[in-house]
C-alpha cells in the first residue's frame, strides 16, 4: 500500500444467499406466521465483511466457495450482488455439481434472529490454487473459521508476508486448529468463545485462549461490553447504545471494519471502537450486510458520541 492509497483486505470464507423474513414474533411449531417484510441479500461472514470494507473505503477482495457454473443460479445472484458492491471476486472457487449455501432467516420485532442454513458438504474441501499469489497485493487478510481447508493456506501465506491475519471466531474452534497459531488477531463471538474455551465467564475464557492463541484475542457480546486482553490485563469497552432494528450481519460488519482499521495502522483499541460504531449503525437498518454504513456515516457517529 502506497501513501494515500486505500488498503486492500482479502476476505476468505463463507458467501451465502440469505432469504430474510421479518415477523412480529417467532412462531411456535405448526403455527404459520405472516411476514411483514421479505428481502433476499448476500450473506455469510466473509462476504458481509467484504461489503462492509468496500463501503468503508477499503478495497475488498473475496475468496469464497460457491456452486459450479452453469447450473447454480444462487451463485450467480451472489456474485452479481457482490459486483454491485465493488467487491472483487477473482479468487472465488466454483465447485462443479455442488450448490451454493442458502439461509432462511426470521427476524423478530426486537431484532433477534433464527437461522436455518443448507451448506453442500462438497464446498468444505475446496481450496485456492495459489495462496501466495492471492495475498501478494493484500494489506491484510480476514477469514472466518467455517472453511478451514480454504482459509488456512491463505493465512499461512499472509503470515509469510507479515501482514495482519484477522480470524472471525464465529464458530467453536478446536485446540488443534491451525488458525490459533496463524492469526495475529482473533475476535470471537461470545457463544463461540464459551464453546471454544469451555468457560462461561468471558474474561476467564479469554485468559484461557491467550494460552492457545499466538496473537491478540477479543470477544464481542451483542449489546454488552467488548472485552480484550492487553497483556494479562482484561480491558473492556461499552457497546454503543442504538435503537436496534436488525442484528443480522452486525458481527460481520464489525470484523470487516476492525480488519480495515488495523490495515490503516490503527492500534487495537481504536480499531475496536471504529468497528463497534460500524456495527452499531448497521443494527439500526434492515438488509443484513448490505445495511453496512459508509465511512462518512461512521465518522459522524463517532464525532457525535
Amino acid at each position: 500500500m502506497t501513501r494515500g492509497e486505500a488498503p486492500t483486505i482479502l476476505c476468505a470464507g463463507m458467501a451465502v444467499l440469505d432469504e430474510v423474513f421479518r415477523v412480529e414474533r417467532f412462531p411456535s411449531a405448526t403455527v404459520k406466521a405472516q411476514a411483514s417484510a421479505f428481502f433476499s441479500v448476500v450473506g455469510g461472514c466473509a462476504a458481509n465483511a467484504a461489503i462492509a470494507i468496500a463501503r468503508l473505503g477499503g478495497r475488498a477482495e473475496l475468496a469464497a466457495v460457491l456452486g459450479g457454473a452453469p447450473d447454480d443460479e444462487i451463485a450467480d445472484r451472489i456474485l452479481s450482488a457482490l459486483a454491485r458492491e465493488e467487491v472483487a471476486c477473482r479468487a472465488t472457487v466454483r465447485v462443479i455439481g455442488a450448490t451454493s449455501t442458502v439461509s432462511s432467516i426470521l427476524i423478530d420485532g426486537s431484532g433477534d434472529r433464527m437461522i436455518a442454513t443448507h451448506c453442500d458438504e462438497r464446498l468444505f474441501t475446496a481450496t485456492v490454487d495459489d495462496p501466495q499469489a492471492l495475498v501478494a497485493g493484500a494489506d491484510g487478510v480476514l477469514v472466518d473459521n467455517w472453511l478451514p481447508d480454504l482459509v488456512v493456506p491463505i493465512c499461512a501465506a499472509a503470515r509469510q508476508r507479515a501482514i495482519p491475519v484477522i480470524v472471525d471466531g464465529d464458530g467453536p474452534m478446536s485446540d488443534t486448529s491451525e488458525l490459533m497459531s496463524l492469526a495475529t488477531h482473533i475476535v470471537f463471538s461470545a457463544e463461540a468463545l464459551r464453546a471454544t474455551a469451555g468457560r462461561d465467564d468471558l474474561g476467564h475464557a479469554l485468559a484461557r485462549m491467550a494460552t492457545r492463541a499466538a496473537g491478540f484475542v477479543a470477544v464481542t457480546d451483542g449489546a454488552n461490553d467488548i472485552l480484550w486482553l492487553d497483556g494479562s490485563a482484561l480491558r473492556r469497552m461499552p457497546a454503543f447504545v442504538v435503537e436496534v432494528k436488525d442484528t443480522l450481519a452486525a458481527g460481520d460488519v464489525f470484523h470487516g471494519a476492525f480488519a480495515l482499521a488495523l490495515a490503516e495502522g490503527r492500534r487495537e483499541a481504536e480499531a475496536l471502537r471504529f468497528a463497534a460504531a460500524s456495527a452499531a449503525i448497521k443494527c439500526t437498518r434492515d438488509g443484513g450486510g448490505q445495511g453496512a454504513p459508509n465511512r462518512a456515516e461512521v465518522e459522524a457517529f463517532l464525532a457525535a458520541v
